[in-house]
């Protein structure tokens, strides 16, 4: 086979949709199981929809997932340029060669007339298409029309009879009959080319070997498949990834939700573990191990492994994923990254103390099992860096026990704290000193455990109270019962 040349052709239109990054790391991972060359490409003949610093801004998404081009408008390459507005001469070049093999025509049918026409055949029940009206005129009289400055498309003459059969790499065989195809637009009366004929001389020019893109894209194959046969050149490999879809089983878009790649990483979503969610959506390695590297999934991927069904984007299990790569993260390193989010908790407080490192490493090794992404960590932890805690005297009461006898427990609990040596305060001394006491008074470890865990941390759910306690410190922990003795009054 030629040689091994993939490449990812986003329109700059805005942020990197979760789709356009599933269908990068897909093709990815093909070239780089191919030892091939990854282009990427811009285009952007839709100039209306454009948005300035799109292309830039992907290009830094993409840095983020370690994704690099061997060539494409940042480093350049041999088959530039890489941005198709900059290869309009290119495309002059080849389409006078197509309308001089008669395979494409002038069109100066006005957006008033196609409007009625597409009018009639909704009426009609017919499906839009072209009508063909401007397909046989004469030389004489496209020269005629030109000459007088009439406005034109150049329209790609489809067959009138027989069938087009094309071949997906992942469906196979796809035949269509020619009838149903339209006479669709190549070059539009800007003088700018469509998708549907930039791409076509794009991929051939570039060499491009096999074309990754959307499912959404398989209509378009017939017509892809003719022109390069009218330019009498050799197509590459088409493989159409599935859709990504929704829970609703519709496209997924912003009304499930967040769509954009920067959201999930602003919400604090690991790198590996949206890359390795990503890369199942529609593709599953043959030994069931879902927990995969780069490394591992290149290793492992065949693109004919592919299902051509589309595959639903569960946000519970990007969860999963997520929890599980935090909790594989060191403990330095996951600190760092909650940084961030916990800035406003920082904030807060005035002590000094818990500003430093070691302390907020501390806040963050007692949440690092339960955490699903890092942007939970601030709500989790803001307990620790409150000056007061504000919550309802009752908490402090544990089940059927009443406030008196909650007093009376959480007494005996702040006068065994406060005989643990400073140097000595850590989680087991914690609770060696305090089950020893329960059991030697015949109590219930809810009875004390609970209104201690409620005075720490002034809510329901959290950590152990041990463990609390050691983040805290001996001072602010026993300054925290006694406020909860004193709400208990």
């Amino acid at each position: 086979m030629k040689n091994i040349r993939l490449r990812f052709a986003p329109s700059p239109t805005g942020f990197l949709h979760i789709g356009s990054l599933r269908t990068v790391l897909f093709t990815y991972a093909i070239v780089k199981k191919m030892e091939g060359k990854f282009i990427l490409r811009i285009e952007d003949t839709d100039q209306k929809r454009e948005v300035e610093g799109a292309t830039e801004e992907l290009i830094k998404s993409l840095e983020k997932f370690n994704i690099n081009f061997d060539e494409g408008p940042h480093v350049g390459g041999d088959f530039g340029p890489y941005i198709q507005t900059q290869r309009l001469e290119i495309y002059n070049k080849h389409l006078k060669d197509l309308l001089a093999k008669g395979e494409a025509y002038h069109c100066f049918c006005t957006p008033e007339r196609l409007g009625k026409m597409r009018a009639d055949q909704a009426a009609n029940k017919q499906a839009p298409r072209y009508d063909r009206a401007c397909r046989d005129l004469s030389p004489e009289i496209v020269e005629a029309k030109i000459k007088t400055g009439e406005k034109f498309v150049i329209r790609q003459k489809m067959p009138l009879d027989g069938v087009v059969k094309v071949f997906d790499e992942i469906r196979g065989e796809i035949i269509y009959k020619a009838q149903d195809l339209d006479d669709h637009v190549l070059i539009k009366s800007d003088g700018v080319p469509t998708y549907q004929f930039a791409s076509v001389v794009d991929d051939h020019e570039m060499e491009i070997s096999h074309v990754t893109r959307a499912e959404e894209w398989i209509p378009s194959l017939p017509k892809n498949i003719l022109l390069y046969q009218s330019f009498g050149w050799e197509p590459p490999k088409f493989i159409h990834y599935p859709a990504v879809l929704s829970k609703n089983g519709g496209k997924l878009s912003k009304r499930d939700g967040d769509v954009a790649v920067e959201d999930y990483l602003n919400k604090g979503y690991l790198v590996e573990a949206i890359i390795n969610f990503c890369i199942l959506l529609g593709w599953h390695p043959k030994d069931d191990n879902e927990i995969l590297s780069m490394s591992e999934i290149i290793e492992k991927f065949d693109y004919k492994d592919i299902r051509p069904s589309g595959s639903i984007f569960d946000v519970e299990k990007l969860d999963y994923f997520n929890g599980y790569y935090i909790r594989q993260k060191s403990l330095d390193e996951l600190a760092e990254l909650c940084k961030p989010y916990l800035e406003e908790n920082l904030a807060k407080t005035s002590d000094k103390k818990q500003q430093t490192k070691e302390y907020l490493k501390n806040v963050v090794r007692l949440e690092q099992e339960r955490l699903k992404k890092l942007s939970e960590i601030g709500e989790r932890t803001e307990y620790f860096f409150t000056d007061k805690l504000e919550y309802d005297a009752k908490l402090l009461v544990w089940k059927k026990s009443t406030p008196e006898q909650t007093k009376e427990n959480f007494d005996q609990v702040y006068k065994v704290l406060e005989k643990i040596p400073d140097d000595s305060w850590t989680n087991n001394s914690i609770g060696d000193a305090l089950m020893s006491h329960i059991q030697a008074v015949g109590g219930k470890n809810g009875d004390y455990l609970w209104p201690m865990r409620a005075a720490l941390t002034g809510r329901e759910a959290s950590p152990g109270p041990f463990d609390v306690a050691e983040v805290l410190g001996k001072e602010k922990s026993l300054e925290r019962i006694k406020e909860g003795l004193e709400r208990l009054s």
